[in-house]
Protein backbone atom coordinates (compact mmCIF):
# COMPACT_ATOMS: atom_id res chain seq x y z
CA UNK A 1 0.00 0.00 0.00
CA UNK A 2 1.64 3.53 -1.19
CA UNK A 3 1.38 6.12 1.48
CA UNK A 4 1.93 9.75 1.77
CA UNK A 5 5.69 11.02 0.95
CA UNK A 6 6.72 7.63 -1.23
CA UNK A 7 7.81 8.10 -4.70
CA UNK A 8 4.81 7.90 -6.95
CA UNK A 9 5.31 4.67 -9.52
CA UNK A 10 6.31 5.80 -12.61
CA UNK A 11 4.12 4.77 -15.90
CA UNK A 12 3.94 5.20 -19.14
CA UNK A 13 0.54 4.18 -21.02
CA UNK A 14 -1.30 5.06 -23.97
CA UNK A 15 -4.26 7.65 -23.42
CA UNK A 16 -7.19 8.69 -25.24
CA UNK A 17 -6.39 10.35 -28.86
CA UNK A 18 -2.77 11.20 -28.23
CA UNK A 19 0.74 10.07 -27.60
CA UNK A 20 1.18 7.81 -24.38
CA UNK A 21 1.43 9.68 -20.55
CA UNK A 22 4.95 8.93 -19.18
CA UNK A 23 4.26 10.27 -15.02
CA UNK A 24 7.99 10.94 -14.77
CA UNK A 25 7.53 13.67 -17.81
CA UNK A 26 5.22 15.62 -15.47
CA UNK A 27 8.13 16.67 -13.21
CA UNK A 28 8.18 20.32 -12.33
CA UNK A 29 3.95 20.40 -11.48
CA UNK A 30 1.85 18.84 -9.41
CA UNK A 31 -0.35 15.81 -11.04
CA UNK A 32 -3.60 14.42 -9.88
CA UNK A 33 -4.22 10.71 -11.10
CA UNK A 34 -7.89 9.49 -10.32
CA UNK A 35 -8.59 6.12 -10.81
CA UNK A 36 -12.33 4.95 -11.51
CA UNK A 37 -14.25 1.63 -12.41
CA UNK A 38 -15.36 1.64 -15.80
CA UNK A 39 -16.16 4.32 -18.42
CA UNK A 40 -19.64 5.51 -19.13
CA UNK A 41 -21.01 4.21 -15.47
CA UNK A 42 -22.78 7.16 -13.54
CA UNK A 43 -20.25 7.27 -10.67
CA UNK A 44 -17.66 7.50 -13.15
CA UNK A 45 -18.58 9.88 -15.58
CA UNK A 46 -19.87 12.23 -12.68
CA UNK A 47 -16.66 12.36 -11.40
CA UNK A 48 -14.81 12.75 -14.86
CA UNK A 49 -17.60 15.47 -15.76
CA UNK A 50 -16.40 16.97 -12.52
CA UNK A 51 -12.57 16.97 -12.75
CA UNK A 52 -12.81 18.61 -16.85
CA UNK A 53 -15.19 21.56 -15.51
CA UNK A 54 -12.32 22.16 -13.25
CA UNK A 55 -9.19 21.87 -15.45
CA UNK A 56 -9.20 25.57 -16.49
CA UNK A 57 -8.50 25.77 -12.63
CA UNK A 58 -6.22 22.82 -11.63
CA UNK A 59 -4.22 24.35 -14.66
CA UNK A 60 -4.01 27.77 -13.53
CA UNK A 61 -2.85 25.78 -10.28
CA UNK A 62 -0.08 24.13 -12.39
CA UNK A 63 -1.59 20.94 -11.88
CA UNK A 64 -2.10 18.14 -14.72
CA UNK A 65 -5.24 15.91 -14.26
CA UNK A 66 -5.15 12.28 -15.47
CA UNK A 67 -7.66 9.38 -15.01
CA UNK A 68 -7.22 5.74 -15.27
CA UNK A 69 -9.16 2.88 -15.72
CA UNK A 70 -8.58 -0.80 -17.33
CA UNK A 71 -10.88 0.19 -20.01
CA UNK A 72 -9.48 0.23 -24.12
CA UNK A 73 -8.26 3.45 -25.45
CA UNK A 74 -11.45 3.22 -28.05
CA UNK A 75 -13.59 3.44 -24.89
CA UNK A 76 -12.24 6.52 -23.42
CA UNK A 77 -12.54 7.84 -27.09
CA UNK A 78 -16.14 7.20 -26.90
CA UNK A 79 -16.47 8.21 -23.06
CA UNK A 80 -14.60 11.68 -23.94
CA UNK A 81 -17.05 12.16 -26.59
CA UNK A 82 -20.06 11.47 -25.57
CA UNK A 83 -18.98 13.75 -22.37
CA UNK A 84 -17.60 16.28 -23.67
CA UNK A 85 -14.13 15.19 -20.93
CA UNK A 86 -11.21 17.33 -21.79
CA UNK A 87 -9.29 15.22 -18.93
CA UNK A 88 -7.21 13.01 -20.88
CA UNK A 89 -7.30 9.38 -19.89
CA UNK A 90 -5.18 6.34 -19.68
CA UNK A 91 -5.70 2.60 -20.37
CA UNK A 92 -4.33 0.52 -17.83
CA UNK A 93 -5.65 -2.57 -19.69
CA UNK A 94 -3.37 -4.71 -18.37
CA UNK A 95 -3.53 -3.66 -14.72
CA UNK A 96 -0.21 -2.85 -14.13
CA UNK A 97 -0.75 0.74 -13.10
CA UNK A 98 -3.60 -0.67 -10.63
CA UNK A 99 -1.69 -2.87 -9.17
CA UNK A 100 1.21 -0.28 -8.83
CA UNK A 101 -1.23 1.97 -6.92
CA UNK A 102 -3.19 -0.70 -4.99
CA UNK A 103 -6.08 0.23 -6.84
CA UNK A 104 -7.59 -3.60 -8.18
CA UNK A 105 -8.99 -4.78 -5.20
CA UNK A 106 -11.64 -7.12 -4.00
CA UNK A 107 -14.93 -5.48 -3.93
CA UNK A 108 -18.67 -6.79 -2.61
CA UNK A 109 -21.84 -6.25 -4.36
CA UNK A 110 -24.98 -8.34 -3.88
CA UNK A 111 -23.41 -10.92 -2.04
CA UNK A 112 -20.89 -11.81 -4.92
CA UNK A 113 -16.64 -11.70 -4.22
CA UNK A 114 -14.86 -9.97 -7.71
CA UNK A 115 -11.92 -7.59 -7.97
CA UNK A 116 -12.26 -4.16 -9.63
CA UNK A 117 -10.82 -1.00 -9.49
CA UNK A 118 -10.96 0.92 -6.06
CA UNK A 119 -12.15 5.01 -6.74
CA UNK A 120 -9.06 6.86 -5.52
CA UNK A 121 -6.89 9.78 -5.89
CA UNK A 122 -3.15 10.61 -5.97
CA UNK A 123 -1.65 13.97 -5.70
CA UNK A 124 1.62 13.65 -6.66
CA UNK A 125 3.91 16.83 -6.23
CA UNK A 126 6.49 18.22 -8.32
CA UNK A 127 8.90 16.08 -7.56
CA UNK A 128 7.13 12.78 -7.92
CA UNK A 129 5.88 12.35 -4.24
CA UNK A 130 2.37 11.59 -2.95
CA UNK A 131 0.97 14.45 -1.15
CA UNK A 132 -2.12 13.51 -0.55
CA UNK A 133 -4.33 10.19 -1.36
CA UNK A 134 -7.89 9.64 -1.31
CA UNK A 135 -9.41 6.01 -1.03
CA UNK A 136 -12.59 4.88 -1.44
CA UNK A 137 -13.79 8.14 -2.70
CA UNK A 138 -17.36 9.75 -3.52
CA UNK A 139 -17.95 11.48 -5.78
CA UNK A 140 -19.82 14.49 -4.65
CA UNK A 141 -17.04 17.21 -4.04
CA UNK A 142 -14.46 15.39 -4.63
CA UNK A 143 -13.02 17.13 -7.79
CA UNK A 144 -13.35 20.52 -5.23
CA UNK A 145 -11.51 18.93 -2.51
CA UNK A 146 -8.59 17.64 -4.31
CA UNK A 147 -8.49 21.41 -6.06
CA UNK A 148 -8.16 22.68 -2.84
CA UNK A 149 -4.89 19.93 -2.12
CA UNK A 150 -3.50 21.19 -5.24
CA UNK A 151 -4.08 25.01 -4.34
CA UNK A 152 -2.48 23.91 -0.85
CA UNK A 153 0.91 22.40 -2.15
Amino acid sequence: MLTVGQEAPDFTLPQDGGDPITLSDLRGGPVVLFFYPKDDTPGCTKESIAFSGLLDEFKAAGATVIGASRDTVAKHEKFRAKHDLTIPLVSDEDGTLCEAYGTWVEKKMYGKTYMGIERATYLIDAEGKIAEIWRKVKVPGHAEAVLDAVRAL
